[in-house]
């Protein structure tokens, strides 16, 4: 690292649990950044100032003036801009040494296989299960640590789906794909402004732990937030032997 690094950095490496080695670690990573609105904000945000090295951030929608109610990346002078490319720029009016590499596109099952191969970290920053679900599959398929959230009205989930253990289960298995799931969008139900900070935030730090290999993270356990009462809850999740993403019957 260089003396600019050290000094940037120097409140991480004072950590034990990070220190020099976990910060190179995090320089060396590569984190892939699905969605750039709500959740992706905070993500981008936080990996960008924490200098994850190189970022790939993927979102197909523009700034709008609804967004700036929740979206910290967005600013009024980028209203009509894609959010990949907004978000870009925010990140490096704080860290310009971080490779960001915006995407403006939605992804689908070709070009998730072609980005998730190449990152250390995935992070499911989406608004919907169609998406969500291709993002998994990938994510199963090339061995690749997902970090997931959500967030509607008040209330937030978070968890990480990482296959690479045994036992952990993979996004399919909590949500089955062939589940009759209610889709609900922010334009139609609202979203609490500060809650999609909250979760985003959590999902930046289990993407950083992830990648600096600190402490041990939320596979296995789904975290839940009434943003109403503030009250958090968890439940333990595990592997569907039966499912089709990951089980051993897997198609």
């Amino acid at each position: 690292m260089t003396d600019d690094q050290l000094l940037r950095y120097s409140r991480h490496i004072l950590l034990d649990e990070v220190g020099v080695e976990g910060q190179q670690k995090l320089l060396e990573s590569h984190a892939l950044v699905i969605g750039a609105g709500g959740l992706g904000s905070p993500v981008a945000l936080y990996l960008g100032t924490a200098g994850v090295g190189r970022i790939t951030l993927v979102d197909h929608d523009a700034v709008d003036l609804t967004n700036l109610q929740r979206q910290i990346a967005h600013n009024l002078e980028r209203v009509g801009r894609p959010k990949a490319e907004s978000a870009r720029d925010a990140i490096a009016a704080i860290n310009p040494d971080v490779l960001v590499r915006p995407l403006v596109m939605k992804v689908d099952a070709q070009s998730l296989d072609e980005l998730v191969p190449g990152a250390d970290v995935v992070i499911d920053c989406s608004d919907n299960f169609a998406t969500r679900h291709l993002i998994n599959a990938a994510c199963v398929t090339h061995r690749k640590p997902l970090v997931s959230g959500a967030a509607i009205r008040f209330d937030g989930q978070v968890s990480v789906f990482d296959t690479r253990g045994a036992q952990a289960p993979c996004y399919a298995c909590v949500f089955p794909p062939d589940q009759d799931m209610e889709e609900v969008q922010c334009a139609t139900m609202g979203v609490f402004a500060p809650l999609v900070g909250i979760i985003g935030t959590m999902q930046a730090s289990e993407a950083l732990r992830l990648l600096a290999g600190v402490g041990s993270s939320l596979a296995g356990r789904l975290q839940m937030l009434d943003g109403r009462n503030m009250e958090w809850s968890e439940v333990r999740v595990q592997r569907d032997p039966a499912c089709r993403v990951c089980g051993p019957r897997r198609r």
